[in-house]
């Protein structure tokens, strides 16, 4: 586990770049949004309120190894995969799923890691079942869908027997190639988290309807980012935790448009393993 993180550091100090990340508005009104499986567009369709607000993101290598998943909710790992090819699902099943379940028992000290899910990103919209990167601010699970995430996945049986049962929902992010230019990952610091600001949102499917939580600006939000990350790196990102001792709980994340960024730098593609992860 990587040692305490020191918040006595003036993060104004560190290198940053200035960045508009896409924040919803609290209007009162119950969000929601028609995702591009209901609606056959490229894009989801929003029915919120959304703002731009321009933010400093924080180069946080000098950082690196003082992230916490417990209390900033990411953990930075210099971790090569020995699958050359990402695109290959049989081999990403076969070969990498195993070494992100490594991954993930060595980072929180896991007794049981299920995988579930693995999604490809490219932000020129790409081929071959790519998605293009969120461009939101949000958090893959709320209080509700995690635990609903469980009952899915495990079956209502397995779920009761695990109800008192601690767990997080992970994810383990890495470039398919880099050094990324385009498009990188901002993740909020989960220290500086307001819970008042996350927004249950309704996700509309064509045969089910989740949630998520976007999130409202606040002024004393902490971005952070690993620039020209590569594959031979991978954030590990905390979604939810069910303990509420204290510990980071949700990370907001989103991608964003780097400043320094290029006209002919290559489109960022990465792969992103989704994980429930059980402290039996």
């Amino acid at each position: 586990m990587s040692t305490t993180f020191d918040s006595t550091r003036t993060h104004e100090r560190l290198p940053s770049v200035t960045a508009e990340l896409t924040f919803m508005v609290p209007t009162g009104q119950r969000p929601y949004v028609h995702t591009e499986a209901l609606t056959g567009e490229p894009e989801p369709r929003y029915h919120a309120q959304l703002e731009r607000r321009a933010v400093s993101v924080h180069d946080a290598r000098s950082w690196a190894n003082e992230l916490s998943l417990d209390r900033q909710g990411v953990e930075y790992r210099g971790h090569a995969t020995g699958v050359d090819d990402l695109y290959d699902d049989a081999r990403v099943e076969r070969d990498y799923h195993p070494e992100v379940e490594a991954l993930v028992r060595e980072v929180t000290g896991a007794t049981r890691v299920v995988i579930f899910d693995h999604v490809r990103r490219r932000d020129d919209g790409g081929a071959g079942g790519t998605k293009r990167p969120a461009e939101r601010v949000h958090n893959d699970y709320t209080e509700w869908s995690a635990p609903k995430r469980v009952r899915d996945l495990l079956g209502e049986v397995e779920a009761e027997r695990l109800r008192d049962v601690p767990f997080i929902q992970v994810n383990v992010w890495r470039p398919i190639r880099g050094p990324v230019k385009r498009s990188p990952l901002a993740v909020l610091d989960a220290t500086t988290l307001d819970p008042a600001d996350l927004i249950g949102t309704d996700m509309v499917y064509p045969d089910r309807t989740g949630e998520i939580y976007h999130l409202a600006f606040n002024p004393s939000q902490r971005w952070l980012y690993f620039p020209e990350m590569t594959p031979d790196e991978a954030l590990v990102i905390k979604g939810y935790d069910s303990r509420t001792d204290g510990r980071a709980r949700f990370v907001p994340h989103t991608a964003f448009t780097d400043p320094t960024t290029r006209p002919d730098d290559p489109p960022r593609e990465s792969i992103e393993v989704r994980t429930l992860v059980f402290f039996e």
